[in-house]
Formats: structure tokens, sequence, C-alpha cells
């Protein structure tokens, strides 16, 4: 049996992402029109819709909540220079059901923003009706990734040859997200660089994996990253303001308690106030971005 298949028919191992002391476990944007941006993320991206309230919606894979959208009448549009979110990136498991989305969205003429061989990952770019930034990808082996002797990995943004890609999709229908898939990582536009490498690495206990001119891509447990933020559109950005569309919130799953709990310690040191929930500890970045810390 070749590799492909042995892929497809054997069940998915939990992401190398998921399985470090801490990742990213979902997503909450605030939309203007609920109705058009959740068919957006059910027909297009391929969550399928696991709650509905009042106020908004819960999408996901496999009854696991990945991304919340909410809407108000007050909300307004967030300009592109704010501060928030450059994307939210899905994890496929592998490159097959990279290509079966890629053949989805190449069959309902989806534009994407871009493609992206990063070494460490392939990456497919585009945006949501309201202009969200969304990335489909998969990891490759860890065996195929080069680390440096600080224990930085090897990251580039070279071509992805898309129509390779496509040429492996599965000719049988697209019936949405593969069982597996998560929120591998989310991309942040911020202000500052150095004031988000003092608060994600500094305070939140995240390592520097990989430095772009203006960006830093944080993790934990060597992955390349959770957590990135750049300031390519968003120099100089200030707090968000509570009724604009885009990122309100994200969670940071720990699956090191000890983590944690170093992480609330250093929060309290640098006096940044956290509120203790049923679901982890809210608090917010630097630029206003919501976090919650769950265990």
């Amino acid at each position: 049996m070749s590799e492909a298949m042995q892929t497809l028919t054997q069940a998915p191992v939990q992401p190398f992402a998921l399985t470090r002391p801490a990742h990213v476990r979902g997503a909450h944007l605030v939309v203007n029109d609920l109705h058009t941006v959740s068919a957006f993320y059910q027909k297009i991206i391929g969550l399928k819709v696991i709650e509905r309230t009042e106020s908004g919606e819960v999408l996901g894979v496999d009854g696991k909540p990945l991304l919340a959208l909410t809407t108000n009448k007050n909300v307004v549009r967030a300009p592109r220079n704010a501060a928030g979110l450059f994307h939210t990136a899905f994890l496929v498991p592998n490159r097959i059901e990279l290509a079966h989305w890629l053949a989805n969205a190449a069959h309902n003429d989806i534009r994407l923003d871009g493609a992206s061989d990063h070494l460490v990952s392939e990456a497919l770019y585009l945006s949501d009706p309201e202009g969200n930034g969304i990335e489909i990808y998969r990891d490759r082996q860890l065996e195929e990734w080069s680390y440096q002797q600080d224990g930085t990995v090897a990251m580039a943004t070279e071509r992805l040859n898309l129509q390779a890609l496509y040429d492996e999709a599965p000719r049988e229908t697209w019936s949405g997200m593969a069982h597996g898939t998560a929120i591998g990582h989310i991309h942040l536009q911020v202000g500052d660089i150095q004031q988000a490498d003092a608060f994600y690495r500094d305070v939140l206990g995240l390592k520097v994996m990989a430095r772009y001119p203006g960006a830093s891509f944080f993790a934990t447990g060597g992955y390349h990253h959770h957590i990135a933020a750049n300031i390519w559109n968003s120099r100089g950005a200030q707090a968000r303001q509570g009724n604009t569309t885009g990122l309100s919130d994200y969670e940071v799953r720990f699956n090191d308690p000890a983590a944690l709990e170093q992480a609330l310690k250093a929060l309290d040191a640098q006096e940044i106030a956290t509120t203790k929930t049923a679901e982890g500890y809210s608090l917010k970045d630097p630029w206003g971005i919501g976090l919650t810390l769950a265990a």
C-alpha cells in the first residue's frame, strides 16, 4: 500500500502542534454579516455548525469547536491597519487533504491570496467575505524539519506548485474538512514586535522559533509556531476598540499545568489583570486582543 493510501486509511494521529505544552484551540471573530460569513466557512472552509445562539454560531470539525462567529447591531468594520487578526490557520492532517481542499476551492472559483512552501509546512492563503485572513496548511513530517543549534526552526517562503498539489486531489466529492483538522496556529497583527516579544515570550513563556523582518513566530515544545505576530500592515497600531470586526479573542490550551501556572505567575508579576472564568483565565494582550488561558 502506498504511503498516501496508508495516510487515508489509518486513523489520524494527534497533530504534533496539539501535543506541545500549549497550543491554540479556538478563535472568536466579530462579523457584520453573520449569515454570509458563516456560509463561507461552511461551504468553502468546510466547517460544520455545532451551536447557534442569539448572537452567533460556533463552527468546528468532529463536533469540536474551532471558530466562534458573533455579531451585534453596533459593530463597525475594523480598518486594515488595526491590530487583530492576520490569519487563522487551519491545520489539515496531510498533503492529500490539503489537495482535496484546494480542489474544492478551485471548483468554487475561490481566489487565493497566496500559496507557499515554508519548509516545515505547505500553506494556502485566502480571506473570508469580510477580509479576515485564513490559512489552510499541512505540516511536513517532523524528521523533515531542520533545527538550528539554538532550537529555532528553519523556515522560508518559497513558491508552492499549485498544479502539482491539485493533481494529487482525490476524485471523490469533497465533503468538508477532514477528521482531525484543528487550528494549528494564529497569526496576529500588532503594533510593535519588541512589545510582542515581551508579552508572548517573556510573560506567556513561548519561545521565539523564527523571525522574519517585522515578525516573530512563537511556540512551545519545538513546534514551528503556535502564535505569530507581525507589523506588516499595523506598525504603531493601538489597542482594538470593543465594537470592531475581526479577532475578538482566542484560546490557548495548556497541556502542561506547570506551564500555565508559570504564565499566571508572570502575568501577576507584570500586574496584567486576569479574570477567572468557567473556561479558564481571561486577559487581553497589549493590543486589546482577548486571550483565554485554559488547562
